[in-house]
């Protein structure tokens, strides 16, 4: 593949070294937001955009790179209210479009681990759920997208949690996300079910942006020939997931 980067920060660099490894070749990397992202993708002879920016530039770039066929791998999260516009952008153009909130195997295998203990728990009301997430100091939006996947994962095995916010809480039909912002740390998210004599907790810890940069290149090589709006449940259960 012909790899453009669209971010080019610690994320974007560590992309770039599992791409080459893997035998690829990066046309080119853009470190700042600019107009018409798409036309300079398209004019790098990149057949293939891999997108990690900040929320506020994450649509425009997409629905740029969507608008010159350039299918697209994006790990920017915080963007999601605006999701519509981009499917919408993506079957007008007959276009490619991967999101995942996160690409690590594990974490992936870890959204699974968590429904399936939020369906278990159903039946014990007397343990309250929380969830707890660090992040470095660099990411901007609380929670993450990872801790919201994790979060509407439990919603879907539980409908009474009705309401998330970004804070610890007790109450009924609530469910809280802690978000701490501590320097040089990957990602830890931890969900923890508590009652008045004990608690059961399951938890990911990330020890480098390795496992995320790999999971976005498998992405975009399983992507490159397709077509659509996919994500982490489609590669996974194919048999290109196995190259994780």
């Amino acid at each position: 593949m012909k790899i453009f980067l669209v971010g080019y920060g610690k994320m974007g660099k560590t992309i770039e070294k599992i791409a080459i490894s893997r035998g690829h070749e990066i046309a080119g990397t853009l470190e700042n937001q600019v107009e018409n992202v798409g036309k300079l993708v398209k004019g790098s002879g990149a057949n293939i955009a891999i997108e990690f920016t900040q929320p506020e530039g994450a649509v425009k770039n997409i629905t740029s790179l969507m608008e010159v066929n350039i299918p697209t791998v994006c790990g920017t999260t915080g963007w999601l209210g605006k999701w519509d516009e981009v499917v919408e952008s993506c079957q007008k153009n007959d276009g490619a479009f991967f999101y995942a909130s996160n690409y690590s195997l594990g974490v992936n295998l870890f959204f699974r681990l968590n429904r399936g203990l939020a369906r278990l728990m159903q039946d014990y009301p007397e343990y309250k759920v929380g969830l707890k997430e660090i992040h470095h100091t660099e990411k901007k939006d609380a929670p993450s997208g990872t801790g919201i996947t994790l979060a509407e994962g439990i919603q879907k095995e539980r409908p009474e949690f009705t309401k998330l916010i970004n804070d610890k809480c007790d109450n009924p039909g609530v469910l809280g996300i802690e978000s701490f912002r501590m320097t040089n740390v990957p990602g830890t998210h931890s969900i923890h079910y508590t009652s008045p004599i004990d608690e059961i907790e399951i938890k990911h810890t990330a020890f480098s942006r390795e496992g995320f940069a790999l999971g976005a290149v498998v992405a975009a090589e399983w992507l490159l020939d397709k077509k659509g709006v996919r994500g982490m449940d489609d590669l996974m259960g194919s048999k290109e997931g196995e190259k994780f």
